[in-house]
Parts: structure tokens; sequence; C-alpha cells
């Protein structure tokens, strides 16, 4: 088994050392790893190591690097697709002349396109020309690079509608400490993984403006319906918001301290704006592109997103980050339990 690894950023390469990986049962796969950056693909195949995205660790000497796409991609069984949202497009129109069709592909990528609004397995289809998504996946859930690489048990979700390939793909990547739980919800997964950045903006702006626990609980939990509130009205099957790819990486982008998303919200709370902090960051925070998206998408399918309108409006617009939870506070109003659901359960009962 071959597998092509493009994007060596943090978690790119993460899962790259994973599949490097000894098995019990089985040989590690072969793995060939594509980025952009010369000096990337340098630091690993001289050193051993991605000193920029994921310094400390060692890599394994068969993990090669390479900034030429069609090596990477030559010969390759599978792709696993790890690089931001926003330039996915043009990464995947170097990938197509020297990616066949049948070839599947693994999006490990957390966002929404911003102008089209379109999911990444929607954008890998039209971008390599593919008229299904049956030999298209996507992974997700509750997983830092750099614990992953420390070998501390993680477990993530994987959605693919081909049921086939989706337990080839669980069988190749498991180790005694990572897992995959298998998922049919292609939308419910990847809008999970995308989404939770946003409320992890907002959580960390709670942070920084020196709230404690009971802030961030009432963000985690309507940030929760939020999400699957969004999902619901794009045909998303809401179980899957109570899984890993939905409340398991809301809780750990909301709370953990190597969040990057958690960071920018933090920053927010403590009176540095967007451009001062994009500037100081390496690396790409994807809730930031992806608030952009929410709040399109939640007027374009009319759902309520509070907590999403708050963060735009303070990313993009100059609200006062304090100003923004009081509005949220004058907001939380209603039922926990919506009334046209307790009226159906009662007459469920009657019956």
């Amino acid at each position: 088994m071959k597998i092509a690894v493009i994007g060596a950023g943090s978690w790119g390469t993460a899962l790259a050392w994973l599949l490097c990986c000894p098995r019990e049962e089985e040989r590690a796969c072969d793995v060939s790893l594509w980025a952009y950056e010369k000096e990337v693909v340098t630091s690993i195949n001289t050193h051993h190591e991605n000193k920029s995205y994921l310094p400390g660790t060692s890599l394994p000497k068969n993990l090669v690097a390479s900034s030429d796409i069609q090596a990477v991609l030559s010969d390759a069984d599978w792709v696993l697709f790890v690089v931001p949202s926003h330039v996915s497009r043009n990464v995947l129109s170097l990938m197509r002349p020297w990616l066949s069709h049948k070839t599947p592909v693994i999006s490990a990528t957390k966002g929404i396109e911003r102008k089209s609004l379109m999911l990444m397995s929607d954008v890998i289809c039209e971008e390599l020309g593919r008229k299904t998504t049956d030999q298209i996946a996507a992974l997700s859930g509750p997983s830092f690079a750099k614990e992953l690489v420390c070998s501390h048990p993680t477990a993530v979700s994987l959605a693919c509608e081909n049921h086939r390939l989706a337990l080839r793909i669980q069988k190749a990547f498991a180790t005694s400490f990572f897992k995959i739980f298998l998922c049919p919800d292609l939308i419910g997964v990847q809008l999970g993984g995308a989404l939770k950045n946003v409320i992890a903006i907002a959580a960390g702006g709670s942070d920084g403006l020196g709230f404690g626990s009971n802030t961030k609980a009432i963000l985690i939990t309507r940030g929760l319906r939020e999400m699957a509130r969004l999902g619901i009205a794009m045909g998303a099957d809401i179980n899957t918001f109570y899984g890993q790819s939905g409340m398991g990486d809301l809780f750990l982008t909301c709370s953990g301290g190597l969040s990057r998303n958690r960071k920018v919200g933090e920053e927010i709370g403590a009176g540095k704006t967007l451009e001062e902090i994009q500037k100081s960051m390496k690396t790409v925070a994807e809730g930031v592109y992806t608030t952009e998206s929410a709040f399109a998408l939640s007027k374009k399918y009319k759902v309520k997103m509070p907590i999403t309108q708050e963060i735009y409006h303070v990313l993009f617009e100059g609200k006062p980050a304090r100003q923004a939870v009081m509005d949220l506070m004058s907001m939380a109003r209603g039922e926990e339990i919506p009334l046209e659901v307790k009226k159906t359960k009662k007459s469920s009962r009657g019956k």
C-alpha cells in the first residue's frame, strides 16, 4: 500500500508519521509526503524533522518528502489530502493530471470553501472531474498533531459512502493508540470539523475577556446546537454531531491549549486585531475563513446561528468582543426543546 500525503503542515506530517508506524498484523504503509515549501522538504529529508510545523518530532527515515507533486502521486493507491481549505482548489488542479479517477482521496482538511460555500468533498469532486463521491472519504475528529505523535490515545470519525473502502481505510490507519469510527454522513462529518473552529474562536474570546467555565459551557452547548441546526438544513444526520467529529472535536478545540482557533479568539478578547494576530501566526487558523463561510451559509439556508453571527461581526466588522458577549446573552431566551418537538412526543405517547 502506497499512500501519498498532500500537505506537510502539522496535521499532514503527523498523519504521515502515523501511517509509517509499524503494525502488529502487517507492515507499515509506504508514504510519500508533498510539501509546498522547499525548506520543509529539506528539513524532513535531511534532519528527519519538520522544523517549521512539527518541531521536536523525530520522523522515520523512510518518510520521504518532495515538492514534485507528480513524483509523490506516482503509483499511489490512496491520496490523503491535508492542505488549508483556502488553497485546496489550487493544489487539486496541480494533482489532476497525475491522478487516476479511480484513486480514493481521503480529505483531512477542516474547512468550507469561501466563495462557493462548498464542502471539501464537493471541491475535490469538481476539481478532479469526478461525478460521484464514491471514492471520497473525510477524516475528522478531536486530534492535536503534537499529541498524536506522542502516541496519546486518539479516536476520529471517517465519513465514506463506500463501506468497503471505509473498512480498508479504517484498517490501514489503525494502531494501538489511533482508532477510527465509521460514519456514512459526509456532510455532517465535514461540517462538524469546520464549524467547531468558529465556536472555538468564541470560546477563546471568552478566555481572553477573563470569563470562566460558566461562559464557556454556554458557548459549547449552544454552539453544538448551531452546528447541528445548519447540518440538518444541509442534509446531515443530527446524530453525527454527537460523535467524534461533532461534540468530540468541539470540546477539544474549545478547551485545549494547543488549539490555534481558540488562541485567535483569546487574543481578540485581549484586545488584539485580527490583522495583528494573523501576521504573528506561522500556521493557518481555519476558523477565521470558516466564519465567513458559515455566516453566508446561515443566510443561504435561513438558519439562526447567533454565535457565528457575533464572531463574524467581531472579526470582520470590528465589533468589541465584550459587546458581542453581552448581545449574545440578551438573545438567550426561549425553550431548551422546541415546542413542536414536545408536542410530537406527547402525541406519540397518546397513540
